[in-house]
């Protein structure tokens, strides 16, 4: 008599694939989906004896699906624009945790802010490095990554002024010329400098550098914290100071203290570029500055933030500063076919994948990532399609044979009639 159970074996098998097939295509636009194939594997067989040659004569049993693999191949990394999103190229998952700190790991970089942390489409936390005052400890173990919400870049006291300026060789004496720039004190309070020149003869100039009074805790007219004489040859070429005038103090010793408590100005003037030649210069023009330079900031806020390949999180600030916020880590397994899916784009260790190996993006073999962008799905639709005839195919033959057998059975048991 037949043996059902084969073509039913090869039934429930060709099922599996169709379903598996059917998983694929409906994830095709599901970020970071692996897709999934079905492997078939032979049941064990009958030895009904051995041939005249003594090679064994087997029946098997059917089939079975043998294993259900994740093809971990590259998808498609497209941009998004979204500072959020990052996108995984190479090796590597992204180490989530959810409110019951429960670890988890994906290839979906769809992120989002909540409450200041980054977080997945599901609200789990996105885990990586911390970094304090800018400086990322790699040694300490991962936390849920915060995004700067809140952060204040610290201000920068003025320490070099830079201006480009030409005092006019036609000017009379007594004639005077001022041009003003902002420097920031300790404490990122800023202060206006007056810079005024005045003709004494032929290629000579004074020049007295004034704060406001207020500033210093006075009254009146603007305080001068610096002056000092100019002189320029006949090309118009500063020939005196020959070098930077440093050691314009403003606070104490001084008796001109900054009225906000900040440390004193201590401020250098650079009259020389880096080619050696002079920015100051005394020209038939009229007297003018093109350019004004300084290297001081107020405090800032937090603007943006990227993402760099190397998993940083870098923010923006409202002064032009920019501080790491923290860095994204990876996870690799020895096999990554030992993950279990648990839905959501999320795996989990077993023991046949291995435990986690974490660290930092672009090192130990694992991946780059790159931000504002996402891995999409790299379910192919046209070997779907293929697949889906194959598993059908597949699918029918076994039906038939199911079919034929029991016409067969029909067949015998007529056969007592």
């Amino acid at each position: 008599m037949p043996n059902f159970s084969i073509p039913l074996s090869g039934l429930t098998a060709e099922s599996t694939a169709l379903s598996t097939i059917a998983n694929n295509l409906s994830n095709q636009n599901t970020t970071g989906y692996k897709d999934k194939v079905v492997l078939f594997s032979d049941l064990f067989y009958q030895n009904l004896g051995t041939s005249g040659s003594g090679d064994p004569i087997q029946m098997g049993a059917g089939t079975q699906v043998g294993s259900t693999p994740s093809l971990f191949t590259q998808g498609n990394v497209s941009s998004t624009g979204v500072p959020t999103d990052v996108a995984i190229q190479g090796d590597g998952f992204f180490v989530v945790q959810d409110g019951g700190g429960v670890v988890s790991y994906t290839r979906a970089g769809d992120f989002s802010e909540l409450n200041n942390y980054l977080v997945t489409s599901s609200g789990q936390q996105v885990l990586g490095y911390p970094a304090a005052n800018g400086v990322i400890n790699t040694g300490a173990g991962i936390v849920p990554l915060q995004l700067g919400a809140g952060t204040i870049s610290p201000p920068s006291a003025t320490g070099n002024v830079q201006l480009t300026t030409n005092l006019n060789a036609a000017a009379n004496v007594g004639d005077t010329f001022s041009t003003p720039i902002t420097v920031y004190d300790s404490l990122g309070a800023s202060h206006v400098l007056t810079y005024t020149y005045t003709n004494t003869g032929p290629g000579a100039w004074s020049y007295s550098i004034g704060i406001p009074a207020a500033d210093v805790g006075a009254t009146g007219n603007p305080v001068s914290v610096a002056s000092g004489n100019l002189t320029f040859d006949s090309n118009g070429n500063l020939t005196a100071p020959a070098a930077n005038v440093t050691g314009i103090t403003v606070g104490p010793p001084n008796t001109a203290a900054l009225s906000d408590g900040a440390s004193a100005l201590n401020l250098t003037w650079q009259l020389y570029g880096n080619n050696g030649v002079s920015l100051l210069t005394q020209v038939a023009s009229p007297s003018s500055t093109s350019s004004a330079q300084q290297d001081g900031t107020g405090s800032g806020t937090l603007d943006k933030f990227s993402i760099g390949s190397d998993g940083t999180i870098t923010g923006s600030f409202s002064n032009g500063k920019t501080q790491a916020l923290g860095q994204l880590a990876l996870a690799t397994f020895s096999n990554n076919d030992g993950l279990q899916l648990d839905g959501d784009t999320d795996f989990s260790p077993t023991l046949a994948s291995g435990q986690a190996v974490v660290g930092v993006p672009g090192a130990g073999g694992r991946g780059t990532v790159s931000g504002g962008a996402l891995e999409m799905s790299n379910v192919d639709i046209a070997t779907e399609f293929s697949n889906l005839i194959v598993a059908q195919r597949g699918f029918e033959a076994d039906a038939k044979a199911v079919t034929t057998f029991d016409q067969i059975t029909q067949d015998t048991i007529a056969l007592k009639q």
